[in-house]
Parts: structure tokens; sequence; C-alpha cells
């Protein structure tokens, strides 16, 4: 860490301590050896929001827009992940996720996305109910996705690693630098706030649940508000953590973003079911009831949450009943898994989701990313960020040129 406020000039500076801001720093530093580099966070660690509060899943790729930036990156970061895991004895295990259809409409789904996986490129194989059953005598359905390729890792620990190749290569990590201000001249920008002031030849953005006010900050036209979303986990007791083999998902809706209540085994042994997808009234508030007012203000005025909250009643009623009723929380879980009971869900940390929304209503599905002279901004990077963080890096980089 160095001294916040240092007056020299930098070659880049990147904002934000998540595993895309210190991917895309190492990445900078592996492209331009011998440059300057800063990186601000305005927590006292790194990858204590997304990166640190999620399902640990190394995603293969199945679900996304064929030739959408998800599908592409997801795909080559889920190679990377995995060879960079082996390479710094970083613990993860390819344990295959199977996605489970409970009814028709479910099925119908399922076989749809097995269309989309073999256009993505995707290994996967397609079970019916007998074989499923045998493969995971626990979960019943009326068929399932089997996906082979699918992990569990520590991301906080891949973003440990990245920031000690940072440091190596001479980049600076300085913490509790909140930045309140941007400027951008011809030559330069300058990124400000209580801390003090760092200027660099170029700057990239990576803010992920203060992504649109850093963008306002920097002059940026947006139509877009993040909405946080609320991510509610259960972890089962130890005795029960041998449950299921693989991680264990619902069909999701293609019309919503979230990938639904899911069974996951995590790299440190244990067992977790989750999350829902709640609104959030603070966007870094992880206890139950949270609420910032700035943040409260921002998304409860905002039109854009009106229009989606009209065309999804239903589904979002669904997730504030099952938010505040642990029994209908269950009853998601128990399609799948109908042994599970209240005693097996034990309170576990929420992780909270930066979801882009533009002023129509529309759910940004997909990576969004915006470019001035001298910026880069990382707009929208919802999952799999984390599994896509190098890919994702070397795309901002490119753009950076």
């Amino acid at each position: 860490m160095t001294s916040p406020g240092t007056a020299s000039t930098y070659d880049f500076c990147v904002i934000g301590g998540g595993i895309v801001g210190v991917a895309t720093a190492h990445e900078i530093l592996r492209r331009h050896p011998g440059s300057s580099l800063v990186l601000l966070e305005k927590s006292a660690a790194l990858a204590t929001h997304q990166t640190g509060h999620n399902s640990g899943v190394i995603h293969s790729g199945i679900y996304y827009e064929p030739g959408s930036l998800k599908a592409e990156l997801c795909r080559r970061g889920a190679q990377w992940t995995k060879e960079f895991a082996a390479a710094h004895g970083i613990p993860f295990e390819v344990c295959g996720k199977l996605l489970v259809a409970t009814d028709s409409e479910e099925h119908r789904r399922m076989l749809a996305l097995h269309e989309r996986s073999v256009v993505n490129g995707v290994d996967v194989e397609l079970l019916d109910a007998a074989e499923l059953r045998r493969r995971e005598p626990r979960v019943t359905g009326t068929g399932a996705l089997f996906v082979p390729g699918t992990g569990i890792i520590d991301f906080t620990k891949v973003v440990v690693a990245l920031a000690e190749m940072v440091r190596k290569s001479g980049g600076d990590i300085v913490f509790g630098a909140e930045i309140t201000a941007l400027a951008e001249t011809a030559d330069t920008v300058t990124a400000a706030g209580p801390a003090g002031s760092w200027t660099a030849r170029k700057l990239v953005a990576c803010a992920g649940l203060q992504a649109d006010r850093m963008a306002r900050l920097a002059g940026l036209p947006i139509d877009f508000r993040i909405v946080p979303f609320r991510g509610e986990y259960y972890q089962l007791p130890p005795e029960r953590k041998d449950l299921v083999r693989t991680l264990i998902y619902p069909v999701p809706d293609p019309s919503l973003p979230f990938l639904g209540v899911h069974l996951s085994p995590t790299i440190d042994g244990a067992l977790t079911v989750g999350p829902n997808a709640v609104l959030g009234l603070a966007r870094e508030g992880y206890r139950k009831g949270s609420v910032n007012l700035r943040d409260a203000r921002d998304v409860l005025g905002y039109r854009g949450l009106h229009r989606v909250a009209r065309n999804h009643v239903r589904t979002g009623a669904r997730e504030l009943r099952n938010s505040l009723f642990k029994r209908g929380y269950l009853a998601e879980c128990r399609r799948y898994c109908p042994e599970l009971t209240l005693d097996d869900l034990r309170p576990r940390t929420a992780g909270i989701r930066a979801q882009a929304v533009l002023r129509d209503g529309t759910l940004v599905h997909d990576f969004m990313i915006e470019r001035t002279a001298r910026m880069v901004h990382v707009l929208n990077a919802p999952s799999p960020a984390a599994t896509s963080a190098m890919p994702i890096a070397a795309h901002i980089v490119d753009r950076l040129q």
C-alpha cells in the first residue's frame, strides 16, 4: 500500500479493487511493463463486495445469448481461472453442474438451453429423470442438463494472487481511496476524494455497485441506474454437506438475469443454498434490513425500476415473500431436493448484485463498457464477471489503447 494523495502522474489509474479491477491492473502491467499504475480502493481490503459475496462458481457459459460478450468471455474465462488457480496453488474443484427441470415448462426451457449450449460450444449432457436420480439420488426432476466443466473456487484468493503480481510489477495499491470527483483533460485524468487526488494519463473505472455514480462523475451521458439486488444465502449444517455431489441449479427464467436458488458445494467444504433476488435499499449493506438513505432514494425514485416492478409483479412478490418467510424459500429448494427441512437452512452472509436497469425498465443482461478519450468505464459486470475477469480485463485494455 502506498500513501494516499501522491502528487506524481501515473501512466494508468484503476478504480475498484474487485476481481475485474485487479485483473485489469494486472493486464495493463503485463502489456506495458515498466509503466506506473495505481489501483484505488475505497475499502480497507480488496474483494469486499461482489467478488467476496458470491457462490464461488466457475461458470461454463451455458446460459448466455450466442454472440454476446458474456458467452465469449465466460468460456475463455473459465479456462483461464482453472489454469491460473493451478499455477498459483489456489484450491479449486471441477465438480460439474446439473440444471434440473421440475415441470413441463422448465423442461421446455431446458431443451432450449441445450440447443444454446451447443451454439456456444459448451460441453453438456442431456439427462432423463432416471439418469438424474441415479447420479444424484436426493434430487428430483423431469430431466437435467449436466455441465461437466463447471467448478468451484474462492475468488477472493484469485484477487489476492493477482494483487501480489500487480505489486511485483511495480503497481501501487491504495486503500481508503473513495473517489468523489473525476476531471479529464486533453492529456490526463484526475481522480480525487477525501483522502487525496491521483492523476494518470489513462483511467479505468471498475466500480461495481457504484458504476453509475462513477460514470456520472466522468460526465458520461448514461441512461441507466445501478439497482442493488440482495442475494440471500443459507448454509446447510455440516452433517448435511454431502447431500449432493454436484452444483444443483433450477432451469432459469430467460427473461430475468438471475439464475435462481441453487445448492452449491463450496471449496471450503460447506453446502450453501441461494441466492434469491430481493430489491436492496443499501448498495453495500449486507445485514438484513440495511437501509442507506441515498441508495434508497436513488432506487425507489427511479422510473426504470417502477417499470421493472410492473413487468415482474409476480416474481417480485414471490422473492419478497421468500425473503420474509423461510418456508417460502424452502419451498423453492424442495422443488428439486424434497428432503430439505427448515432446520437445514442456517443463516449465511448475503451478497448484493449490481444490476444495470435502463430508464425504459430493461434489465441489462450483458456486460456493458463505455469509454471517453482517456477513460474506460465498466458499467455493468454481473455474473459471470468473476469467472470472466481476465478476458474482461483484456477487452478493457484493448479499448484503452
